[in-house]
């Protein structure tokens, strides 16, 4: 039995030939990446699951011209920020057209002694910062920080410098200091 690992370029060869279970071992490989990427880009919500779907889809109609300059993960990396912003603007575009609306406010559950609610809690207002950066900062959370993606790597994905990704990176990590820290009253137990 070959117990070898099948690259990805090899099995974009064979989706290409229209081998179905090469390219679902694919969506396999790589959707735990695409779906940090757009959770971290949209926060867990059911758009951020149609734009999941959507890369794979998108992916899927581009594979013949896939040159495989840019690693896999990288690529798709880059759709899901894409489509990830696309859906921000239209998000944006709708709350401008319903701005006269009240936004119900989360339920406020500090309070609770149960400490796993309370973690719960914090990682939630841990994305909601991370979500309310500028989007080239979140992007760069969300690549770096979130997904794992090397400076290098995380340059290629948003065809940026290196240096640039640092200087994002920096700020972002300034900026979220300043957005969570009043929303943790025991902030400092985190520090």
């Amino acid at each position: 039995m070959n117990t070898s690992v099948v690259s990805d370029q090899e099995l974009i060869s064979q989706a290409r030939d229209g081998d179905r279970h090469a390219f679902r071992e694919l969506v396999d490989r790589h959707e735990g990446a695409v779906a940090a990427t757009v959770r971290g880009m949209l926060g867990n919500s059911e758009s951020a699951r149609d734009v999941g779907l959507e890369v794979f889809v998108r992916f899927h109609r581009s594979m013949s011209s896939f040159r495989g300059e840019a690693n896999l993960r990288t690529y798709l990396t880059r759709i899901a920020i894409n489509l990830s912003l696309n859906e921000l603007k239209r998000q944006s575009r709708e709350r401008k057209r319903f701005s006269g609306l009240d936004e119900a406010e989360p339920e406020d559950t500090r309070k609770h002694p149960d400490r796993k609610i309370m973690d719960q809690e914090r990682d939630a207002m841990v994305r909601a910062a991370i979500t309310s950066l500028d989007t080239p900062f979140r992007e760069v959370v969300v690549l770096r920080l979130i997904n794992g993606l090397s400076v290098r790597e995380t340059a290629s994905a948003l065809g940026v410098p290196t240096g640039t990704v640092l200087s994002r990176l920096s700020r972002a990590q300034e900026k979220l200091r300043v957005l969570i820290k009043p929303l943790l009253p025991d902030y400092h137990e985190y520090e």
